[in-house]
């Protein structure tokens, strides 16, 4: 089992910045891709970023430019650094790690921008 624990989120205005973390505890060896989906109200859960485990990237084209997914593997954490943060990027922001072929998911965290 995988155990995922997110911070960082909060009420932030628009045009500001925020970061998110994720660490990963438990049986944590052969996780190979981490990430960040969101979903808002009403809306179906969306992937935003994500880092496999040799530190490729991927994005969403909404966040293309302004977010920045980063894994430090000594911490078993990720990262997400959004800047100019938009209300439409208002949402609860989960974690994710891929490890063989299950999928583990964090709690969720609210990002909410405000115009």
């Amino acid at each position: 089992q995988v155990q995922l624990v997110e911070s960082g989120g909060g009420l932030v205005q628009a045009g500001g910045s925020l970061r998110l973390s994720c660490a990963a505890s438990g049986i944590i060896f052969n996780i190979s891709r981490m990430g960040w989906y969101r979903q808002a109200p009403g809306k179906q859960r969306d992937l935003v970023a994500i880092v496999t485990s040799d530190g490729s990237t991927n994005y969403a084209d909404s966040v293309k430019g302004r977010f920045t997914i980063s894994r430090d593997n000594a911490k078993n954490t990720v990262y997400l650094q959004m800047n100019s943060l938009k209300p439409e990027d208002t949402a609860v922001y989960y974690c994710y790690a891929l490890r063989g072929w299950a999928y583990y998911w964090g709690q969720g965290t609210q990002v909410t921008v405000s115009s």
